[in-house]
């Protein structure tokens, strides 16, 4: 290691997981390609014209499986979207309203989507601290949503930085050996400070005999100080899922995740979280009402401050009426557009790589970054390691000139990963979710220039996720929604393809 690596260390070498088969046909194309090329040689042996009429069939099929874009997807998975798209509006299922004017039964506001059939009850924990665990019945998995705190990156030595990464990958090493763990979501969001709470820290605190100079001045700083600002909150969901053939009641689920919680706190304390803590039922339905009706965020703050909390329940967290389009989605006093990660920064990164995405983006109501990880088990990451790096050596020792360098960087990543996975590293799929909240439509394209700049500075390349956006906006909520258990196709059948 140099000099200077070791005193502005890099971090990276996380790769795209490799997709089996022949190039971009996938592991069903390439059984397509040998199956059709078998049929033919066989029909080949009656005449040219049988051979024809099955080679032709076989051409057309698997051409759409080698033509993909940019982010991985051939024809066929383009056209599913689309096609599920048209059947969704054609059924009005783009469309949600709730309350007592609608047509649900019980008159609630009950969250849309994939969380309308979630419900939340309530543990303690070993501190006797409340946490909420939301019930995803559809899965049987369970959610507990973590808050913390982070210090930040500003006054803070390099040194104490670079710790704070090694001990988060650490905990995240951990999760791959917590029982049941399905995966993780870490949400951070920002939003710009509406005021209150500076209010209601400094004014009940003003003396009534104070000068009238000292009064102004704390009364200026209390008018002013917000619109510079911004508030700052980062959730940490964490699903679990009951192992198959075993029957648990609720109640043993909630005592087995009061046992885990304090040593996930303590991780996430040492990682740099700072105060850390669970979020109990109602403080997950705060944030999931904020997040669908941005306008209440102040009023929120103001009930909390006054009366140490809302009162409110899962079952009014969601909004009164939600309008999914192509690209956007209407909620109560917002309107949303996400963005979906198609490809990591390549090559190596600074720790202050995501500084930019994760600030506070002028112009918008509400910002919500969301890191989706997967943990893999040790057998399974194993196994996975030493594939990678027999194709990279594969590759490294079959190419030519500039493909050869590529592939021996390649193969020296490999190598690294190998060791580092052999010494006790654990190994998880991770992916990233940018969801924006503006007041109006005519605000998003503003919204969407911000984004591409913010993404830019990170080295991350993003899309929009059309045709899913309300699917894409729950998936960047604590609620513990994680993509690969909510599709219809197995995820071992989406690899394939």
């Amino acid at each position: 290691m140099s000099s200077e690596a070791a005193t502005h260390p890099t971090y990276g070498n996380w790769r795209r997981p490799r997709r089996p088969g022949l190039g971009p046909l996938g592991l069903i194309g390439t059984f397509g390609v040998f199956g059709g090329l078998v049929l033919t040689l066989m029909a080949s042996l009656i005449s040219l014209r049988a051979a024809l009429v099955v080679a032709v069939p076989t051409v057309v099929m698997l051409t759409p499986l080698a033509l993909r874009t940019q982010d991985g997807r051939n024809v066929y998975q383009l056209v599913t979207l689309r096609v599920g798209w048209l059947r969704r509006k054609s059924k009005g299922a783009h469309l949600y309203v709730s309350g007592p004017m609608s047509a649900r039964p019980g008159g609630r506001f009950r969250p849309p989507g994939l969380l309308n059939k979630v419900t939340a009850t309530e543990g303690r924990d070993a501190y006797d601290r409340p946490f909420g665990v939301l019930h995803h019945p559809a899965r049987n998995l369970y959610t507990i949503v973590l808050g913390c705190e982070p210090d930040g990156g500003a006054l803070i030595d390099p040194d104490q930085v670079d710790v704070w990464v090694a001990l988060w990958g650490e905990w995240l090493a951990r999760l791959s050996h917590e029982p049941g763990l399905r995966g993780a979501t870490v949400i951070v969001e920002t939003a710009p400070d509406p005021g209150t709470r500076l209010a209601h820290e400094v004014l009940p605190r003003i003396h009534p005999d104070a000068p009238a100079a000292a009064r102004a001045v704390m009364e200026e700083v209390v008018e002013r100080y917000p619109t510079a600002s911004s508030e700052m909150h980062t959730y940490v969901a964490l699903t679990y899922g009951v192992p198959g053939g075993q029957r648990r009641k609720r109640d043993e689920v909630i005592a087995d995740l009061a046992i885990r919680i304090p040593g996930l706190l303590s991780g996430l304390v040492a990682a740099g979280g700072g105060a850390a803590y669970p979020l109990s039922a109602e403080r997950i339905a705060e944030v999931v009402r904020v997040a669908y009706d941005p306008a209440v965020a102040g009023d929120v703050l103001t009930a909390r401050a006054q009366h140490g909390g809302t009162g409110l329940e899962w079952e009014d967290a969601g909004p009164a009426a939600a309008v999914e389009t192509v690209g956007a989605y209407q909620h109560d006093s917002g309107v949303s557009r996400t963005w979906l990660m198609t490809l990591a920064p390549r090559g190596t990164v600074r720790s202050s790589v995501l500084r930019g995405m994760l600030e506070a983006a002028p112009g918008t109501r509400r910002k919500r970054v969301a890191l989706v990880y997967r943990p893999i088990d040790p057998a399974t990451s194993a196994r996975i390691v030493e594939s990678d790096r027999r194709s990279a050596q594969f590759m490294a020792t079959s190419g030519k000139g500039m493909v050869q360098a590529r592939a021996a960087t390649e193969m020296r990543a490999a190598e690294q990963t190998a060791a580092e996975e052999a010494s006790g590293a654990g190994l998880v799929e991770f992916s990233l979710m940018l969801t924006v909240t503006v007041d109006t439509m005519d605000e998003l394209a503003d919204a969407s220039v911000a984004v591409r700049n913010l993404t830019a500075a990170a080295r991350v390349l993003m899309r929009p996720a059309d045709r899913m956006q309300a699917a894409a906006f729950t998936c960047t909520l604590p609620a513990g929604i994680l993509p690969w258990e909510q599709t219809l196709v197995p995820h071992e059948l989406q690899e394939a393809l």
